[in-house]
């Protein structure tokens, strides 16, 4: 595992890669610009903040598309942003998808919530 993220400051990430290290981490991790970067582990008011979000949004969604916490979205091969939450509607990702993985679309709403400190 070290050794993968060693290789990371030299060459970049593929996909299979990037996704073989996060899969086994206990660690959410990024893909920005070909190299897994850490997320910083989230404290209270910034979880508040995401409960508070969720509730709105929800309600706002309802039926209309979903909402993801903490998510991954595919967007290429150098970058796998993983945001506080995202919401997609059913028209860019139908309801009758239903697959345990990154998310495949672009959403339309991306939430990162920027903590102090």
């Amino acid at each position: 595992m070290v050794i993968g993220m060693v290789d990371t400051l030299t060459k970049k990430l593929t996909k299979a890669e990037f996704w073989a290290i996060t899969d086994a981490a206990d660690i959410t991790y990024e893909l920005i610009d070909g190299a897994a970067v850490a997320k910083m582990s989230p404290k209270y008011f910034h979880a508040k903040s995401t409960i508070h979000l969720v509730r709105i949004l929800d309600r706002w969604s309802d039926g209309r598309g979903r909402l993801g916490i903490e998510w991954a979205v595919d967007l290429n091969d150098n970058f796998t942003p993983v945001p506080d939450l995202i919401y997609i509607s059913f028209d860019r990702l139908p309801a009758t998808w239903h697959e345990n993985t990154a998310c495949p679309v672009a959403p339309e709403l991306a939430i990162e919530i920027i903590s102090h400190g």
